[in-house]
């Protein structure tokens, strides 16, 4: 079943779009059976799961029976006393949603020595319950970046309405497209590796690939309802 659908959406992606496998809230099993298909990169949300998940994954490579290169990234609002579950474990957090969270990561990775490859989570859709920063935060976050020196800026996250109206999603997708070139272009020079795009969901990945992203997390549509 996993690897039924994990082969049928590697086929309509193009090849320069990665695949992260939403694995939240699905047992480690399901882990191990996309591993199987040939999946590598999966994302959680949940600070105590992942970090349960990461260390037993640890424990079955260190028994042979598991290899080392599954790389996970973190895509769900991160609370601040919550970084030490999280960010020794992650190549990527995709939903730095506030300044201040920036803030904790970089004074984070100051204690630590790691450098944090982050995405901004922008703030586009109707909803005002979903999280993520406005334009105007992100372009001010973006002018200091070079202070942060422990986050390496990476580029965007998104999410469109929930909605089954195709002409919104395509507009909020539209919208994080353009803002995405927009600061890619404008700091070209300063941030060299601001070059990640991650929209499109289970139920919306098709329409978000019209928008140029790298990068589509796709949860549902890979390992059924949530358990």
């Amino acid at each position: 079943m996993i690897s039924d659908n994990l082969l049928s959406i590697n086929k309509e992606l193009p090849s320069d779009v990665r695949l992260v496998a939403v694995s939240k809230f699905h047992p480690l099993e399901s882990i191990l059976e996309a591993y199987e298909a040939g999946q590598r990169l999966f994302a959680e949300s949940r600070p105590q799961e992942l970090e349960k998940k990461i260390k037993s994954l640890r424990t079955l490579g260190s028994s042979g029976r598991e290899s080392s290169d599954i790389e996970f990234h973190f895509i769900g609002h991160l609370q601040t006393n919550k970084l030490k579950l999280v960010l020794p474990y992650v190549s990527m957090v995709q939903s730095v949603d506030s300044r201040h969270l920036l803030e904790e990561i970089d004074k984070w990775g100051r204690g630590c020595g790691k450098v944090t490859d982050i995405l901004l989570e922008i703030h586009v859709a109707a909803e005002e319950t979903k999280s993520g920063l406005y334009e105007e935060e992100i372009l001010d976050i973006l002018w200091d970046a070079q202070k942060y020196r422990y986050v390496r800026f990476r580029g965007l996250m998104g999410m469109a309405t929930n909605t089954d109206d195709v002409e919104t999603i395509k507009a909020d997708f539209a919208r994080i497209s353009q803002c995405f070139d927009y600061y890619r272009d404008l700091f070209a020079d300063e941030l060299p590796d601001f070059d990640q795009l991650s929209i499109g969901m289970s139920s919306d990945w098709r329409i978000a690939l019209e928008y140029h992203p790298t990068m589509v997390r796709i949860g549902t549509a890979i390992f059924g309802e949530r358990q």
